[in-house]
């Protein structure tokens, strides 16, 4: 009998046909090609791989630039600028510079002028002489001897003015107290801590007692006593001697003195607005004549 057609492969045509028709035929990979075919048919005509990648390359996710390279990390939103307070602090205006390079100065000169802040200084044989002029302008010195004299005083005139040197003398310790709390700058570091008589307060400098006192004392004399021309000379140069000596003597810088200088004029015009007499404090008078 003639043999059967076979195929390209060598096996019969029949056995061909039948086993192409059959898709579960393990023997020739049909599950395969069938399951290849079920997939592609269930993503629909939208599962396309190239449409896929279109829509990938389009999304807003997956621009330049939207997503992390690999092994940075999570994403990290972009840092905020610096706040304005930080700018100024990087900038600083020219008051502020011009502030810092005043004190800079402040401070070079009163070393500078601190010659007798110490035994070994270039002045230091002065030092004696200086810390007595210190207690010239100490304010327990003026507080006692006001009261010494207000109590021999027998004259109305006398009396007034005695009592508002007493007053002025309370006044400026209070507000040199106050303001030294308040700005609590320390003492110049050649200073030496051997002064006549201190309170808390006195381990701050700013500002210097001893010149508001001696410009509050220099004016109130001035102005109240009838003095001639060279002692007036004299008190002017008592006050700017004093004032001096503080630097000098390491106590203070000399915007410190400064100050003081005119806080003391200051408070010589208070002072003088609230003048005391008997006819706007009467119970003061009245009270010290009792005494």
């Amino acid at each position: 009998m003639p043999s059967p057609r076979r195929n390209l492969e060598g096996r019969p045509l029949g056995a061909s046909t039948s086993s192409s028709s059959s898709p579960s035929s393990p023997a020739h990979g049909g599950g395969g090609r069938f399951e290849f075919q079920s997939l592609l048919s269930s993503r629909g005509p939208g599962a396309d791989p190239t449409c896929a990648r279109l829509r990938a390359s389009e999304s807003p996710v997956h621009r330049r630039g939207s997503f992390p390279l690999a092994g940075t990390g999570p994403s990290q939103a972009p840092s905020a600028p610096p706040p304005d307070e930080d700018l100024m602090d990087l900038n600083p205006s020219f008051l502020g510079i011009a502030l810092r390079s005043l004190l800079a100065i402040d401070l070079w000169l009163s070393k500078k002028l601190g010659v007798c802040a110490g035994e070994s200084s270039s002045w230091g044989s002065v030092r004696p002489l200086m810390k007595l002029l210190e207690i010239s302008g100490h304010g327990i010195p003026w507080l006692l001897g006001t009261l010494y004299c207000l109590s021999r005083s027998d004259s109305w005139a006398g009396r007034e003015v005695l009592m508002n040197l007493l007053f002025a003398l309370l006044l400026d310790l209070l507000l040199v107290g106050l303001i030294k709390g308040l700005v609590r700058r320390r003492r110049p570091a050649h200073n030496q801590m051997d002064m006549f008589f201190t309170l808390s307060v006195d381990k701050y400098s700013f500002p210097s007692g001893h010149s508001t006192r001696a410009a509050l004392v220099s004016r109130f004399i001035l102005n109240h006593l009838v003095l001639a021309i060279p002692l007036r000379v004299l008190v002017v140069l008592w006050a700017f001697i004093l004032g001096l000596s503080r630097v000098m003597l390491g106590r203070h810088n000399v915007t410190d003195v400064a100050f003081g200088f005119f806080l003391g004029y200051m408070q010589y015009s208070i002072v003088d607005y609230c003048w005391l007499s008997p006819h706007n404090a009467p119970f003061l008078f009245v009270l010290w004549n009792q005494h």
